[in-house]
């Protein structure tokens, strides 16, 4: 009993080291645990950790009983002492083992959150990387419509001061033919005036030469 109590120490001892240090071994005791954990095998450890802690427990109600035989009988014989240092020694190493057990579990439990936390930030910085690539060209591709923008507000506004000009050149060609406009109209009311004092003379003149001939056939 005793030797199996200690090889399954040592060997969880063992265990134990495997899974605190990186090693490829340490992976193939977690795949074993997870086929373990599977199927019948929580079943079967749960039924092994039961009986040890029912023999644990038994241990420890002989080890009360010789207490009380030795109390009673107010003296400890060699074969009583022999038999609670058994006692003493099979419950500490019982319970060691269904400690180290708990050690166990607990320790492939929590690697195996760490396994996922470390997959689930990789996914999450990947993710972060890809979001920051698509920003990242969403940034390039507004960039690049800005510049487009600008080099076609340049465009329009160098269309806007050349339509500019020319309309200021037109301008000034309109006012100076509405200036020209304006002399001829003046030059037309002159000589418009000019003629009508022109006919005012010939009328006089008609009438004058009517006149004298008038006077001479009388």
């Amino acid at each position: 009993m005793l030797q199996l109590l200690y090889t399954v120490i040592f060997s969880e001892m063992a265990l134990i080291l495997m899974l605190l240090f990186k090693s490829p071994l340490r992976k193939l005791v977690i795949l074993g645990m997870d086929k373990l954990k599977r199927g019948k095998g929580p079943v079967m450890v749960k039924t092994v950790a039961g009986t040890v802690f029912a023999v644990l427990m038994a241990s420890v109600y002989n080890l009360n009983d010789i207490k009380r035989r030795t109390i009673e009988s107010g003296a400890l014989n060699p074969t009583d002492e022999v038999l609670m240092s058994m006692k003493m020694l099979e419950i500490s190493l019982m319970g060691f083992f269904l400690f180290l057990s708990l050690m166990i579990d607990r320790l492939h439990h929590y690697i195996r959150e760490l396994r996922f936390l470390r997959k689930s930030m990789e996914a999450a910085k990947k993710q972060n990387q890809n979001t920051q690539e698509e920003k990242n060209e969403d940034r390039k591709t507004l960039v690049q419509e800005n510049e487009s923008l600008r080099t076609r507000v340049k465009n329009l506004e160098s269309e806007y001061e050349t339509k500019e000009q020319k309309a200021k050149v037109a301008g000034a060609e309109v006012e100076a033919l509405r200036k020209q406009s304006e002399g001829l109209l003046l030059e037309y009311d002159r000589l418009l005036a000019e003629n009508e004092n022109l006919r005012d003379q010939l009328k006089s003149i008609d009438q004058s030469i009517s006149h004298s001939d008038d006077k001479k056939k009388t």
